[in-house]
């Protein structure tokens, strides 16, 4: 993408943004009252604003007119179909992963043993490329999954996440305990980091379940423009998790306002496109984690509120999370709530051990 569509782009998006806020948005983030839109029907549309797509070119018009609600970006999407939460495995013999290229909003989180699981969201793309590998579910992804309306998709669950699951009602497709003939495994890996879908097999799985087809997913709030002048330089971005060899970083590019992710050092691709990772948001948010049985599960709290950074622009953003019942983790500076860029959000959850510092760095 050359840096005139992109800046096209950007002058597009923040008309159809602009519209989008006039239309549904002008009451949306207060702390008491989430900010919600039953998924179903369109976010928001505008017939006179331009509408490019996220893949347009100087010499193409897309015809998009509709805004994803947990991108921000142009869709030719009138109906945005609920959710997929998914649960994907980031184990070193697992990457690189299927799908993450499509996703609207990825989670990064720790499980046992100190490597990362990603909850990866997946709502306003339709592919039919492979998604995973996908692995076990525990008690805060499911949290995680449910706070975007998504159908809980994963390969079994830890015996507390189990325990939440049966009986409850749940939209939930477990590969061992009720869905397993809507995942394949691969033969190019060793079990357990083979085992895949794909939205049509979801979609299908999930239908066939009796699931609902909408639900109510929160309104996150964008803003093409944001003012991060005088703001702290952001263009590398280092996050250490707990384990001292497994380190995630991102770099800016300004030509695409884009962050392109790396583990330990080498860029992290999509295995379906050879694509390298991106973001236009990065949060790192600072969480209370404890483990409570030797083999390490954990509780992680993701209700207290805490101590955070925005990244966007190539800018750090000092800030704190605070999450409203029944909401999305949301961020604020002196009581307003942050927007974000249009595009992916990737949210890590750091511990509070050895303090916020000690987990991000940047420059």
């Amino acid at each position: 993408m050359t840096a005139n569509t992109s800046s096209a782009i950007r002058t597009a998006m923040l008309a159809l943004t602009l519209a989008a806020a006039t239309a549904v948005l002008g009451a949306c983030g207060g702390e008491s009252e989430p900010a919600t839109a039953p998924i179903g029907t369109a976010s928001a549309s505008s017939s006179s604003a331009p509408s490019p797509s996220a893949t347009a070119t100087d010499s193409a018009e897309p015809s998009a007119a509709f805004l994803a609600p947990l991108t921000g970006l142009p869709t030719d999407q009138a109906v945005v179909r609920r959710p997929l939460s998914v649960m994907i495995n980031n184990f070193k013999a697992a990457r690189p992963q299927s799908g993450l290229t499509h996703a609207d909003t990825v989670w990064e989180i720790l499980a046992e043993g100190g490597i990362t699981r990603l909850v990866a969201i997946f709502q306003s793309q339709t592919f039919d490329d492979p998604i995973g590998p996908i692995r076990s579910i525990r008690p805060y992804l499911i949290d995680i999954g449910e706070t975007y309306g998504g159908i809980l998709v994963h390969a079994g669950a830890s015996n507390d996440a189990l325990a939440i699951l049966q009986h409850s009602g749940k939209a939930d497709m477990d590969e061992i305990n009720n869905a397993g003939a809507y995942f394949y495994r691969s033969k190019d890996r060793k079990a357990p980091h083979n085992l895949y879908s794909t939205q049509e097999k979801l979609y299908t799985g999930a239908q066939k379940l009796k699931y609902d087809e909408t639900a109510t997913v929160p309104l996150v709030q964008f803003d093409p423009t944001p003012d991060v002048i005088g703001e702290p330089a952001a263009t590398q971005v280092d996050i250490k998790f707990q384990l001292s060899d497994y380190k995630v970083s991102y770099a800016y590019d300004a030509s695409t306002h884009l962050y392109a992710r790396s583990v330990n050092g080498q860029p992290h691709i999509d295995l379906n496109n050879s694509r390298q990772l991106t973001a236009a948001n990065l949060v790192v948010l600072s969480a209370k984690h404890h483990a409570y049985d030797d083999y390490g599960r954990l509780v992680i709290d993701l209700n207290g509120g805490g101590e955070a950074v925005l990244f966007q622009e190539g800018r750090a953003i000092a800030c704190e999370w605070k999450r409203a019942p029944g909401d999305i983790v949301r961020i604020y500076r002196d009581g307003r709530e942050l927007k974000f860029v249009p595009g992916t959000t990737y949210y890590h959850v750091v511990p509070t051990d050895g303090g916020f510092a000690s987990h991000v760095k940047y420059e």
